[in-house]
């Protein structure tokens, strides 16, 4: 039987769980997908544990991207230009880094009909989901990536060029075409990002990687206004596509029967 983890802290809150549970019963795959709670310091003395005890790999969440680009043996070409690691992929006592957040991101966006090229972008939050969204946003022909996050030291290290703090947001929100929000911010039992979303155009969408609430507060409030909003399964599912194919040898379909499936474990968790 073939195994696989997500890891991260918090990590009760994760669907991948279900997301792989579904793809292998799907596909009658003979396997087992579990989420496992893991403090930074012990980061990776699990992933070593993990190998040892035979598993595929491991997805990685907040807070361990940047830590998993750090521990990888190799690493894909995505992960290398961000720096950070969203999947871990165990051969040969070896530790493969994947970063798919980056075509996650991207296949989520299209698929919502959400076009950046030669237009500016606001990013919200400074780790290892930010540094994939910067590449995914410039794939996509952004113009220009404004960068805040709370600590605004972080948001320069994204080296978008503009970067500040979220008290600088009523001079990044003009003109801009989307909003992400790749932070924690919204999560259950996070404080939620609060933003003014009346300085954006009309024309603006508002992207949360958050799915737990599927509905943040920032996505609620971007559709009180009647903006585009797109929450964050979408990049969730895609992301998890090339996962999978890793861990278990098959590659999976993102399909409507999958989503109304997550969105049920959301409504019942």
């Amino acid at each position: 039987m073939r195994t696989a983890a997500v890891l991260g802290w918090p990590v009760t809150q994760s669907l991948s769980p279900h997301l792989h549970g579904y793809w292998l019963r799907e596909h009658r795959i003979d396997g087992a997908y579990i989420a496992l709670p893991v403090q930074r310091e012990n980061f990776s003395r699990v992933v070593e544990g993990l190998i040892l005890a035979g598993s595929s790999g491991a997805s990685v969440t907040l807070p361990h991207k940047e830590a998993a680009f750090a521990i990888a043996h190799s690493v894909d070409s995505d992960a290398r230009a961000a720096r950070a690691v969203n999947q871990l992929v165990f051969r040969d006592a070896k530790i493969h880094g994947l970063n798919t957040d980056v075509a996650g991101l991207t296949e989520c966006l299209h698929a919502a009909k959400v076009d950046i090229a030669g237009k500016p972008v606001v990013l919200i939050g400074a780790g290892g989901a930010a540094r994939a969204a910067v590449l995914a946003l410039r794939k996509m022909g952004a113009s220009e990536i404004r960068a805040l996050n709370r600590t605004p030291q972080r948001a320069q290290s994204l080296g978008t060029g503009k970067w500040g703090g979220l008290d600088e947001w009523s001079q990044a929100a003009m003109d801009v075409a989307l909003v992400l929000n790749t932070s924690s911010a919204g999560m259950k039992g996070e404080a939620p990002v609060e933003l003014d979303l009346r300085l954006l155009p009309a024309s603006a969408a508002i992207c949360d990687i958050v799915y737990n609430p599927l509905q943040t507060a920032l996505l609620a409030a971007a559709q009180a206004r009647g903006l585009k909003t797109v929450d964050g399964l979408g990049m969730l599912m895609h992301q998890a596509v090339p996962a999978f194919e890793a861990f278990f040898g098959v590659r999976p379909a993102v399909t409507p029967a999958l989503r109304r499936a997550l969105e049920t474990a959301l409504s019942h968790g």
